[in-house]
């Protein structure tokens, strides 16, 4: 059984095989990530890579769509797999079940754009430093300590308020990447983090993260659709 794309095509006309066509990798399958690749589902991109290494757990509760009880210890990968199976079957999934970091070989030249939902900086980063100038990458700044569903996209070099947004800035300066489209929120954090195993976690509610997904799919498929 096909997914019914008609009301697609009411929106988008041709558009709707462009995407069909597109190859799309979202790297991080968290509280934005699930929702970016669902939401590429939905568009029906024909061509979706997931990265993720982790597994879900009882803490994604609150904040990813991934996260149900029938999933719980199972890969986000092979959850993202078998969610997009269930709404798109006929498009191709890749998973790479692996943490992404300067040694890893992934081939990016194979995909259209690129969505980075990672939390990790300086995976964010290489990300950056490899899109640059070949693929078309939007990356996702801070969506922790948020309350509020009000996210943009920008350059990089344009964005304010944002800590990470301000860490990227001075690092990608750094590494020469002169320009990155980000989705960011102007919104001064709240509350404080937790430190679990080296790591600053900070909390999160339902609704933020998806906001962020939205506007990142805005731009992918927006790209996607105009080329």
């Amino acid at each position: 059984m096909s997914m019914d794309d008609s009301r697609t095509r009411m929106l988008i006309g041709g558009g709707a095989d462009a995407l069909k066509s597109a190859k799309v990798i979202v790297f991080g399958l968290g509280g934005v990530g699930g929702y970016v690749a669902e939401f590429l589902a939905r568009a029906g991109v024909g061509y979706i890579g997931i990265v993720d290494c982790d597994i879900i757990s009882l803490s994604n509760f609150n904040r990813q769509v991934l996260a149900v009880g029938s999933n719980v210890g199972v890969s986000k990968t092979r959850a993202a797999a078998d969610r997009i199976a269930s709404i798109n079957p006929d498009a191709v999934v890749k998973i790479y079940d692996i943490f992404f970091a300067e040694d890893c070989e992934i081939d990016l030249t194979e995909y259209d754009c690129c969505a980075d939902c990672i939390d990790t900086v300086s995976s964010k980063i290489e990300l950056a430093k490899r899109c640059d100038g070949k693929v078309k990458l939007v990356s996702c700044m801070g969506t922790g300590n948020k309350l509020h569903a009000n996210f943009k996209a920008a350059d990089i070099y344009d964005t304010s308020v944002c800590p990470l947004a301000r860490v990227m800035r001075r690092e990608l300066k750094r590494a020469g990447v002169n320009s990155l489209r980000v989705v960011y929120s102007q919104e001064q954090p709240l509350g404080s983090t937790v430190d679990e195993g080296g790591r600053h976690i900070p909390g999160s509610i339902s609704y933020v993260p998806a906001a962020a997904a939205c506007v990142m799919a805005e731009e992918i498929i927006s790209a996607i659709i105009c080329q």
